[in-house]
């Protein structure tokens, strides 16, 4: 499908003008049977979804098509597709049944999810699951392709537009003058810069087509000693634009979003030595030097690129 936000840093950014991008519905069943089929993928990054906790209220229905149904239009195109070796499938950390308690969650914890979004985060895992058991192991020996599940933090980056996102709220306060409008300003998140969970992809990948026994879920999160709020991401944010501004509480009503949340990647850690190279302030700082380039006319090409040089400059530290 067409990206939903204008402007989008797709389309800014000509990021289909460097690959075959296909435009498509993963509801789309046969659709997604035939560009599947046609390409002969080894290894799968499955990252389409119904991405946002707010609007899963206002459509439930399509939330749950997307991000269930849509998981098993993809696998059973890939169980039809000889060749494939490693499909990784991108949930969330909000899959867990989240009892707000003091320690981070783990891969084995219980799943749940009292809102649609994170509900059917958790019938995705459930769904790979029972697809790696019934159609890609058998139990005598993997038989192909290995199969993953992801489920990172919060995650931040230039170039985001979305409604009811963090840090698309707080660069719409700048521009439009007005107080930045907070749902739960004291609510934590296991916040981290895109790349750093995407790098984490790939290394997941990598790590599965070797040893196929290695599939299953895997947490992707930033260090549990930062523990930034909502609101203090806000400000700090502002203050890194030079444009400090009011905040307020939202009214309310407001739909139920848990008031915290953290994710524990020890196991990522020690099995794919994979860690976040981007700090809190390190990832704000990014954030905020993206929007502040975007503003003075930079293209947006070049904003990308910049980020990800410093994620390597950070990489090889």
């Amino acid at each position: 499908m067409p990206p939903s936000t204008d402007p989008s840093l797709f389309r800014a950014a000509g990021v289909g003008a460097a690959m075959n991008s296909l435009e498509g519905d993963i509801r789309d069943a046969e659709q997604l049977a035939r560009a599947i089929a046609d390409h002969r993928p080894e290894v799968v990054l499955h990252l389409a979804a119904q991405s946002l906790v707010g609007y899963s209220y206002d459509a439930p229905t399509e939330t749950f098509g997307v991000n269930v149904m849509g998981t098993v239009h993809l696998l059973d195109a890939v169980r039809a597709c000889d060749g494939v070796r490693a499909v990784i499938v991108v949930t969330s950390d909000k899959c867990y049944e989240n009892r707000e308690w003091v320690w981070p969650y783990r891969e084995g914890d219980p799943l749940g999810g009292r809102d649609p979004y994170s509900s059917s985060k958790a019938c995705a895992e459930l769904v790979v699951a029972s697809y790696r058991r019934s159609f890609f192991e058998s139990m005598d020996d993997l038989s192909g392709p290995a199969l993953a599940t992801a489920r990172a933090g919060n995650v931040l980056g230039g170039g985001d537009w979305a409604e009811n996102r963090l840090v698309p709220d707080v660069i719409r306060s700048l521009i439009d003058e007005r107080p930045l409008v907070l749902r739960y300003p004291e609510s934590t998140r296991p916040w981290q810069h895109v790349l750093d969970p995407l790098a984490g992809y790939l290394v997941l990948a990598q790590h599965i087509v070797a040893d196929p026994a290695l599939a299953g879920p895997w947490n992707f999160a930033p260090g549990g000693e930062e523990r930034w709020t909502v609101r203090r991401i806000g400000e700090r944010l502002a203050d890194l634009l030079e444009r400090p501004c009011a905040w307020v509480a939202h009214p309310g009503p407001v739909p139920h979003e848990a008031g915290s949340l953290r994710l524990d990647a020890s196991k990522t850690r020690a099995l794919l030595l994979w860690a976040p190279r981007f700090s809190v302030d390190d990832t704000l700082l990014s954030v905020a030097e993206w929007y502040a380039g975007h503003a003075a006319g930079r293209p947006a090409a070049e904003l990308v690129d910049a980020e990800f040089d410093r994620y390597q400059r950070l990489a090889t530290c």
